[in-house]
């Protein structure tokens, strides 16, 4: 059967890149969350010349959190097979901004991609499209049906992807597991870290330099914060997770401040606010609502004290880890084995993944998908085809493990 996938699949190399080109063609940036409808009638149109059926979900209501776009989000499910109970396939085709709009003009150079969203992950996106066209032109005869969940908004936390689906029940239904295709590196993530992200404005009053007495300096204030946060910063990053990492990532929790920043209006006016954000990551172990309760009361406590301070949650979403001996966890292992000759390693992602929305109604998730993190997000993003080839094939011969063992 391996042979036989591949023989489909290995000569339709340049027709991936005809499509993976068309997708990074369309310039899904989020924030603020654009071009979703042109990308999702797209690969509704390719779906459906793939002979699956197709669902369409469509949210009008714009996002309340990173992302400020007013366009409604659309997210796809197509599915192949009988019966109900259902591998999902699922990926998101919104892409973090790009440095340049050059970007969004691929450019395909021997077996390369290169172009925003190539990594992470419309190559990814197609690797699973094909691998379902492989089962169906290979007449490969499944108990079981295959679903493809494509979202956007994952990029700022999935509030109208992955998140709106979960509360409407239609994800994840009749599932039994799922394969999630960001670019991984070759290894395969069965945990990933939670997330709490919040902006925090400081206020004062405005003043002139000469008459500062007048004033309230919103950026002193705002020192008086984060140094309390430092405190937290302190001890929550003496936690560390037991789960296995990458070589360059750490154990430890993660507090940081300032990742955005600004206020003030002129150097010689006393600044009347200031802002800045706070992303603490959590690792499995630790627990979503106590971590968030900590930073709340800290800033609560800072209001008692006469600190004039306001602050919104940007994206919060949980931490999640599945073993690696599931059936499914195992059916991924050796079909990566059978495609690459080497066993992957099972290892957490440093940060969020969709696979928490599966594992919270019980379904194992795992996250395995062509192209390195080293390069997504980056100015020079792209993804190697010989790999989009050998996802597809893996995922196939995963879900063949699955239904047909």
């Amino acid at each position: 059967m391996t042979e036989r996938l591949l023989g489909w699949l290995e000569p339709r190399e340049n027709e991936m890149a005809a499509l993976l080109s068309e997708l990074v063609s369309v310039p899904t940036e989020n924030p603020p969350g654009r071009n979703y409808q042109a990308c999702a009638a797209l690969l509704e149109r390719n779906l459906l010349q793939a002979g699956l059926t197709c669902e369409r979900h469509q949210v009008s209501t714009p996002p309340d959190t990173l992302g400020s776009s007013s366009e409604s989000a659309i997210s796809l499910t197509a599915s192949s097979g009988p019966g109900k109970r259902t591998l999902y396939f699922h990926g998101h085709y919104d892409v973090v901004p790009a440095q340049s709009q050059e970007q969004f003009q691929a450019v395909h150079k021997e077996h390369f991609i290169f172009g925003r969203g190539s990594c992470d992950m419309k190559g990814g996106i197609v690797s699973m499209l094909y691998a379902m066209r492989a089962l169906r032109e290979c007449a490969v005869e499944l108990h079981g049906r295959i679903a493809l969940t494509l979202v956007p908004d994952e990029e700022t936390g999935g509030a109208r992807g992955s998140h709106w689906l979960a509360g409407q029940g239609l994800l994840g239904r009749d599932g039994i597991g799922m394969l999630l295709a960001e670019p991984t590196s070759g290894v395969v993530w069965n945990a990933n870290r939670g997330a709490i992200t919040l902006r925090i404005k400081v206020l004062g009053k405005s003043a002139h330099v000469g008459l500062q007495h007048r004033g309230e300096n919103a950026f002193e204030q705002m020192a008086r914060v984060v140094e309390r946060l430092q405190e937290l910063k302190r001890e929550v990053e003496q936690r560390q997770t037991g789960y296995a990492i990458g070589p360059e990532q750490t154990r430890n929790s993660i507090l940081m401040m300032g990742g955005e920043s600004g206020g003030g209006t002129n150097f010689n006016v006393v600044p009347e606010q200031c802002w800045f954000t706070v992303d603490r990551r959590i690792n499995p172990e630790e627990n979503l609502e106590a971590e968030k309760d900590r930073l709340i009361k800290l800033l609560e406590q800072c209001r008692r004290d006469g600190i004039r301070l306001e602050w919104e949650i940007l994206q919060e979403g949980r931490s999640a880890a599945c073993p690696a001996d599931e059936h499914l966890g195992r059916a991924l292992a050796q079909s990566v084995i059978a495609i690459t000759g080497q066993a992957p390693q099972f290892e957490m992602c440093p940060g969020l993944l969709e696979i928490r929305f599966y594992a919270a109604m019980g379904i194992p998730a795992y996250a395995y998908g062509p192209g390195l993190l080293s390069v997504a997000h980056g100015p020079t993003e792209y993804v190697d085809l010989r790999k989009v080839r050998d996802c597809a094939a893996i995922y196939a011969l995963t879900a063949i493990e699955i239904f047909n063992a």
